[in-house]
């Protein structure tokens, strides 16, 4: 009489087997759902003790199925899907690889030797409206020449870096800037 609930529940399980597929079905929204419930149910009835009786055999398989149910949702929930893996693999490493880094030192350096190749009016012309940010009005003024002669020369000398580094030379368009 030691395993009188484990007998007793087993026993309620066979014999509800099709109302309980139904129910549960019914209530978790999928037929292989509810079997997969079901089928853990009957193995886990093997830990069940005799140490307090079940009074109602059928409402606790169902909880039991149910609660199984509800546990297989939230470990399926935090799984990660094959298309997520996927699309984690897929994302991008903003770190330029090291022959990338290499090329861009190379080029770094290559734009050093075409600025100290400049006459020295035109290299501070391109430093001070390129890195500095000003405008050919204050070159102009700062440098005591025209603002023609400050656009000649920033000309001239993004000419030249673009010839001394192999890069073709973006003109801008719709013809000169205003003067103002």
């Amino acid at each position: 009489m030691a395993d009188s609930n484990r007998i007793r529940l087993r026993g309620q399980l066979v014999e509800n087997y099709d109302g309980l597929i139904r129910k549960l079905t019914r209530r978790l929204g999928s037929s292989d759902f509810a079997h997969d419930a079901l089928h853990e149910t009957f193995l886990r009835l093997d830990r069940v003790t005799d140490a307090v009786p079940v009074r109602s055999p059928t409402d606790y398989i169902f909880r039991t199925a149910i609660n199984i149910a509800k546990d297989r949702q939230k470990a399926q929930n935090y799984r990660v899907s094959s298309l997520e893996i996927d699309a984690l693999l897929d994302v991008c490493d903003d770190e330029p690889d090291p022959a990338r880094i290499v090329e861009a030192r190379s080029e770094i350096e290559a734009f050093k030797r075409a600025l100290a190749e400049l006459p020295p009016r035109p290299r501070e012309v391109l430093r001070s409206i390129s890195i500095e940010g000003q405008s050919a009005r204050e070159v102009a003024a700062r440098l005591q020449v025209s603002i023609r002669t400050v656009e000649s020369d920033l000309k001239l000398a993004l000419g030249h870096c673009a010839d001394s580094l192999d890069h073709t030379l973006q003109r801008r368009l719709g013809g000169p800037r205003p003067r103002s």
